[in-house]
């Protein structure tokens, strides 16, 4: 098949052929329609996580079954489908349930194992899920791991109705869908940016202010902070929550290291989460609120074969919502 394949990590993305492995006895082979971006793109290319290679990416895959293995019962030719993109034992997912995530053989879809920015993506049986009805092919490329991620994050946050949720550095992939979810769920949402641009469309896409992350002071007193900027912002999301509020993170797009204060943190009775993903179960609800009408943010869809100028536009941080490829096989 024809994919975009990472050889050497650190290294760059070539468009080549490669084998497709055999199809396994629970695996299905989708041909993909379309899949999306995520930072974890980036991440391959410079070792970190340096991904078994050669390296096929895409984390986020919508499609149609094409082949399925021998074992498998519940997925059909024909099938119009998206991946579930965390994967996990099934013996882990009967163990740890809701929180198969934490297990010891967790992987994620694309970094772990091949994905889908090829013709064909192949994955168990298990994290194959009929497409949401009524959505285009690009929101159902463009939800499956932020819409998952978030909605994890928020429900380990234990997100009420009325609660504000502060959303730090909106135009990410999961930083909209963590503002769709809040309020959809029935909190009030603030969101931060460098940019002026991005925080008239925050207001548009339903949050209730937008801040100047840049500011030396935010002014918001939240319930639940969702951080994945990392040290750029994060003392300042720690000075944001109200006293007992949450914080909860899933990624450092501006590094890996931070500092807490201490005192702050125990005083105001703080706590901060860590968040990766979500199961099995979290999949299958957060692809109902798709179906059900959940906004899908999609910031622009553009051709398979450029997927080069797409990456440099997420590292440059210039979208709003989920880049998405176009397969060139949709209907």
């Amino acid at each position: 098949m024809d994919a975009w394949i990472l050889d050497e990590s650190p290294g760059t993305y070539r468009w080549g052929s490669i084998d497709l492995p055999p199809l396994g006895p629970e695996d299905v082979a989708v041909e993909v329609v379309a899949s999306a971006l995520n930072h974890m793109d980036l991440w391959v290319t410079r070792g970190a996580p340096r991904p078994p290679l050669p390296h096929v990416p895409g984390c986020d895959v919508a499609g149609v079954v094409r082949a399925v293995g021998s074992a498998v019962t519940d997925v059909g030719l024909g099938d119009e489908v998206v991946i579930n993109p965390g994967v996990s034992p099934q013996e882990e997912i009967d163990l740890w349930g809701n929180d198969s995530p934490m297990g010891p053989g967790f992987i994620i879809y694309g970094e772990h194992c091949w994905g889908g920015h090829a013709q064909v993506a192949v994955a168990p049986e298990r994290n194959v899920r009929p497409r949401p009805a009524g959505r285009s092919w690009e929101e159902c490329a463009a939800y499956p791991l932020a819409y998952l991620t978030a909605y994890r994050m928020l429900r380990r946050a234990r997100l009420g109705a009325g609660d504000t949720v502060l959303v730090v550095g909106i135009g990410s992939g999961v930083s909209c869908a963590a503002l769709a979810i809040a309020r959809h769920l029935g909190a009030e949402v603030v969101a931060t940016s460098r940019s002026a641009a991005k925080r008239d469309q925050a207001r548009r896409m339903g949050a209730v202010a937008a801040v100047d992350s840049t500011a030396p002071k935010w002014g918001v007193q939240a319930d639940i902070v969702i951080e994945s900027v990392g040290p750029a912002t994060f003392d300042q999301s720690l000075r944001s929550l109200k006293p007992g509020g949450r914080l909860v993170v899933c990624g450092g797009t501006s590094g890996s290291v931070v500092e807490v204060n201490l005192p702050r943190l125990f005083f105001k009775q703080h706590e901060i989460i860590g968040s990766t993903m979500g199961s099995y179960t979290e999949f299958d609800e957060v692809t109902q609120l798709v179906a059900d009408g959940l906004p899908v943010f999609v910031d622009e869809v553009v051709a398979l074969d450029q997927y080069p100028a797409a990456l440099d536009r997420l590292e440059r941080g210039e979208q709003l919502g989920k880049i998405v490829l176009d397969h060139g096989r949709g209907a």
